[in-house]
């Protein structure tokens, strides 16, 4: 083996990857009860042409399905066989959760507040602990696809800190038609990749349980055009036709329903609205009561809660407040 080929290895798990292979290597952290094994298959396709090691995860919550599906896509579409550099695909991290469509581990946690873990923790910070010391180092750059929790349906975004202008920047290249600035929440995956200097974009769409076509679509071409920006988009793909400028939103609130009872949805996720304009109505189940819900003022709304029913207090819309772009 040649000095330039040694410094070329990628080396995961404990195992060694030339330049120009593919291989799967299945991470095995636990069993199952009835001590059927529990492996995570992870995906690694590397060029001959040297370039950085982009990971790309889904799945850290296992009743996010639209996240799998836009990591699935990538690989079926063999967009990542990389021009140079490699591609490591993680479709399902939390496979006890999405085994069962539940977004914990089965101790309860939840692992993307765990982070960076504990060799001696939960099942879910060991599992934390592992992939953050023995795959995460491989990394020059991450990619995380999300889905918004329970009913609650969340416009395609990206989610950044604002103090890091780098991904500020990279945010707009992915293009999604929101970017979400947003500090990073302490023990979740994006914080930990944060303290330890990696890149990380967190993609956010759709709900759980629950597979949007439109939402897939968005999150596999922005992986395309990042990869493209990094000259890592094979020769046969072309670049996506951006959107027009993604909405930077400083600030949003949720507004929150007044009466309990069932809801009715009256606009598209992601619909710039105006004050006062009708977002939904709140009934009763017997025909007696009926509560117009109207937006409190102008902006996008970019989370609504697709619950039947509601009680009062509960998170219906967010809607944007600040934007950069003004």
């Amino acid at each position: 083996m040649t000095k330039k080929t040694q410094e070329n290895l990628l080396s995961i798990l404990g195992q060694e990857l030339l330049p120009g292979t593919n291989t799967t290597i299945n991470f095995n952290i636990a069993k199952l009860y009835t001590s059927t094994k529990v492996e995570i298959p992870i995906i690694i396709e590397r060029s001959k042409k040297a370039g950085p090691t982009i990971l790309i995860t889904a799945g850290i919550h296992g009743d996010e399905i639209n996240g799998v599906e836009v990591v699935r896509q990538i690989i079926a579409k063999k967009i990542n066989k990389p021009a140079k550099g490699s591609i490591i695909c993680i479709p399902v991290l939390n496979v006890f959760g999405f085994l069962s469509m539940d977004r914990f581990f089965p101790d309860g946690r939840d692992l993307n507040r765990v982070f960076p873990g504990n060799k001696n923790g939960s099942l879910a910070s060991r599992f934390a602990y592992q992939f953050i010391n023995d795959i995460l180092p491989a990394a020059d750059f991450c990619l995380d696809f999300h889905t918004g929790g329970a009913s609650r349906f969340n416009a395609p975004h990206i989610r950044v800190d604002p103090k890091n202008k780098k991904l500020v920047e990279l945010a707009k290249v992915f293009n999604a038609p929101f970017i979400l600035l947003s500090k990073n929440l302490e023990g979740s995956y994006r914080a930990t990749c944060a303290k330890i200097g990696k890149d990380i974009l967190l993609f956010e769409g759709g709900k759980s349980q629950n597979s949007s076509k439109e939402i897939a679509i968005e999150g596999v071409q922005g992986t395309m055009r990042i990869l493209h920006h990094l000259d890592m988009l094979g020769s046969d793909f072309e670049v996506p036709v951006p959107h027009s400028e993604s909405m930077i939103i400083k600030t949003s609130f949720w507004m929150r329903a007044k009466y309990s009872g069932l809801l009715h949805i009256k606009i598209p996720i992601g619909k710039h609205v105006e004050k006062g304009e009708i977002l939904a109505t709140i009934t009763d189940p017997y025909g007696k009561m009926r509560h117009v819900v109207k937006a409190s003022n102008e902006g996008y709304v970019i989370n609504v809660n697709e619950a039947p029913i509601v009680y009062k207090g509960d998170a219906i819309f967010r809607i944007t407040k600040e934007l950069v772009n003004e």
